[in-house]
């Protein structure tokens, strides 16, 4: 098994929000809600195990040990394993992740019917690899029983499944076998190398005693040699005897650090077997082998929903209110690199009862993030090709964020999209908006977060995304209300702006930007110095995007802008409107305005905003080598606006 972020080669954003090159796109978590091994637990081998060597048995005697060799995803290395069992006369049972077929690192259609030919059984692992106890019924139904009949449509008896992180309840269960499934296997419910499985048995029974939960043990990592592999038969052997199921997901070198062993110990693995089978002191057997029983009909999941109506929040369970084992229903863990995630839900939230806190310690590389299950549209919101989408969440955290995004093609692979620019840190509960680019052709959903790329904590809360064609307007500010965000730049954002600010200008020149603490009130102001300068200007400016950082405005209307500020040269207001495309265009300028040692409120009414206005921005403009230090910026609706 592994998580939905492996399931590709993909391009994942580093820290200043460029894309660039990472071999996996989200988080390997391993034993998502097991019983006994924690989050992220790493299998310790235990030496002295048991020794490894087998017995002889009479040769009339029938072995007391079944193993079934399987291999989890479909990852396209999994073919020199194959290569190997084949070799040796031994077969096994691939559990193959539907989307996944057909692209890049995985197997293709024709690489299952061969592993078909040569007598392996192909099951089910769902179409996208999702935490099936986490999502809606309906969608969990779809996850299975769709993954089933893609499989059978390309021709092959489909009778067991495996179940994604080993994640599974008696619900699930219960689904698997509606959908015709004979059995399932999980994980983590037999003994193995980890100290902490010591006392669970050595193999299932045969049958087992629940067929839709099959034990097997851990699954076979980096850390397993080959006297951990030859253990885990012979402890079954000199102790119960029964069914051992050996998980394995890629059989190469330079590839997932965690869940992969290499062509060599495998073949020594595979040798080793093939010559305790030869002796007759185990069988081995594909999952349907041991098992038995005839392949059921097909059995077709619920159709994906409709998108929401125009204008509703397209997230399911925004507010992270409805909870399945402590997590949050539709939720899951994403992320890659090298770090250590720890989610947990705390209350209470930014609104209700509940927030999902992320704490990430021992940050070498890559990032975390809480993100919308990816599966085929029960959780995963909708997206239309084309279309720009405004998202938003309510966060709180230590180290700057920003908005990470995915996207759903063909029948269910996921991929890397695009992030946002970075966004400050907030010590209290902050809302941040940003407006994707247009969806690219062939997706078909989306899923996004707020991640977070280095030691530090983020908790999040109310989420909001909407298709912008249909995007509810904003409710009118009251009546003398500043319209500015974070009007005296107490907050700090990104760099040395604060939050909500940008640093705009043109010609040549060179400007520094500055958070100083001769502030006209509160601890911070910021300082724009001017050298070099040959021509144009620069000033400091709300940001110049589609979020709700630029003060909303109302065509037709006139504003009243204003700020406090101290300058050793002339300055004057530039102001800015976003237009009905979102581009922002050059508005108008205010009068020239005195240098001025002390701070100074200056103060410009503008003319009617022009039609399909819909923000503005607007700064003190320096024109020459100088600097003018700013604070306190308000803008109001001339109707109502106080006065100076």
């Amino acid at each position: 098994m592994k998580t939905m972020n492996e399931q590709q080669e993909a391009v994942v954003p580093p820290r200043d929000g460029r894309a660039g090159p990472d071999h996996r796109g989200l988080r390997n978590d391993r034993h998502f809600g097991k019983r006994w091994t924690a989050f992220g637990s790493t299998a310790l081998v235990v030496a002295g195990l048991l020794a490894a060597v087998g017995f002889a048995a009479p040769a009339h005697a029938a072995p007391n040990t079944v193993v079934s060799l399987t291999f989890d995803d479909g990852n396209a290395d999994q073919l020199t394993a194959e290569a190997t069992m084949k070799s040796l006369g031994l077969v096994g049972t691939f559990f193959i992740t539907t989307g996944w077929i057909d692209q890049p690192t995985y197997l293709t259609t024709a690489n299952l019917h061969q592993i078909f030919a040569d007598g392996n059984e192909i099951g089910g692992h769902t179409v996208t690899h999702p935490d099936l106890v986490s999502l809606i019924p309906a969608e969990a139904t779809r996850q299975i029983c769709d993954g089933r009949v893609a499989l059978m449509n390309m021709g092959f008896k489909v009778t067991s499944f495996a179940y994604p992180f080993a994640s599974e309840d008696a619900n699930t269960e219960a689904l698997v076998k509606g959908c015709g499934f004979n059995s399932a296997r999980g994980l983590g419910d037999a003994a193995g190398p980890d100290p902490a499985s010591a006392t669970l048995p050595a193999a299932d029974t045969i049958p087992p005693a629940n067929p839709y939960v099959t034990a097997a043990p851990d699954e076979v990592d980096s850390t397993w040699t080959l006297a951990t592999l030859e253990n885990q038969v012979t402890h079954a052997q000199t102790t119960t005897g029964g069914w051992v199921q050996l998980t394995f997901h890629h059989i190469a070198v330079g590839t997932d650090p965690t869940l992969t062993i290499t062509p060599t110990l495998f073949s020594q693995f595979a040798s080793w077997l093939a010559q305790q089978k030869a002796a007759g002191t185990v069988a081995v057997q594909t999952v349907d082998q041991v098992i038995g029983g005839t392949q059921q009909p097909a059995v077709q999941g619920p159709a994906v929903p409709p998108p929401p109506p125009p204008g509703t929040n397209m997230i399911q369970n925004p507010g992270l209110e409805t909870l399945v084992n402590t997590i949050p229903q539709c939720w899951a863990a994403g992320g890659y690199g090298t770090n250590t995630p720890a989610f947990a839900v705390v209350s209470p939230g930014h609104t209700g009862k509940n927030a999902e806190q992320l704490t990430l310690t021992g940050w070498v590389s890559g990032d975390a993030k809480l993100l919308p299950a990816l599966d085929l549209g029960g959780c995963s919101p909708t997206g239309t090709p084309g279309h720009t989408y405004q998202l938003k969440a309510w966060y709180k955290s230590t180290a700057a964020t920003q908005f990470e995004l995915y996207y759903r093609i063909g029948n269910g692979f996921w991929k890397y999209w695009t992030a946002s620019p970075l966004i400050g840190a907030a010590a209290n509960w902050t809302q941040t908006t940003w407006t994707t680019p247009p969806l690219p052709a062939g997706a078909s959903g989306i899923s996004w977060g707020l991640n977070i790329q280095t030691n530090g904590t983020i908790t999040t809360d109310d989420y909001e995304m909407y298709d912008v064609a249909v995007v509810p307007p904003p409710p009118p500010p009251p009546a003398g209300g500043n319209l500015v965000q974070n009007p005296s730049l107490e907050t700090a954002g990104t760099g040395s702006f604060p939050q909500c600010w940008q640093a705009g200008g043109y010609g040549t020149n060179t400007a520094t930007f500055s958070t100083v603490a001769t502030a006209h009130t509160g601890t911070k102001a910021e300082k724009l110095t001017i050298t070099g300068y040959s021509s144009g200007d620069a000033k400091l400016l709300p940001t110049m995007d589609t979020s709700t950082c630029p003060p909303a405005a109302v065509a037709g209307h006139t504003y009243s802008v204003r700020v406090w500020y101290t300058s050793t040269a002339v300055t004057q207001f530039a102001l800015y409107y976003r237009d009905a495309s979102n581009n922002w265009v050059y508005w108008t300028s205010g009068p020239w305005l005195a240098a001025s040692s002390t701070y100074t409120q200056a103060s410009f009414t503008t003319p009617a905003l022009p039609a399909g206005a819909t923000a503005i921005s607007f700064g003190l403009s320096l024109f020459s080598n100088g600097s003018v230090t700013t604070d306190d910026y308000a803008m109001y609706d001339s109707v109502g606006a106080p006065p100076l």
